[in-house]
């Protein structure tokens, strides 16, 4: 038998649908009701040939944190495309962009 894996996704949100607070949890990663601040969502339709999406901040979300979370986010998808792909020469490219971002929002990179 296959084991099955499950990630819960639960999103409060305010009288105007407006999210106030994001919970996920993954109990195969050890993750329970961990809380967070925003996140991105993509998947592949292959049929309809399109990536679907969800990307959800609360609002008490601040600025900055959301421009460190896009850099991560880029820094993240140059390091899954390159070991999807293996094209250097386009890796280096989003990186290149990671860190033109980084200089642009002035986040400090640790």
């Amino acid at each position: 038998m296959n084991h099955t894996s499950e990630i819960k996704l639960q999103v409060e949100l305010d009288e105007n649908r407006i999210p106030e607070r994001i919970t996920w949890e993954a109990p195969d990663g050890g993750i329970a009701h961990q809380e967070a601040k925003a996140m991105f969502l993509s998947v592949w339709d292959h049929k309809a040939k399109e990536a679907l999406r969800i990307d959800l901040w609360t609002k008490d979300m601040p600025l900055e944190e959301m421009n460190v979370f896009y850099y991560q986010t880029f820094q993240t998808m140059a390091d899954t495309f390159y070991k999807a792909t293996q094209d250097q020469k386009m890796t280096d490219t989003m990186r290149d962009f990671c860190e033109y971002f980084a200089e642009k929002m002035n986040i400090t990179k640790k």
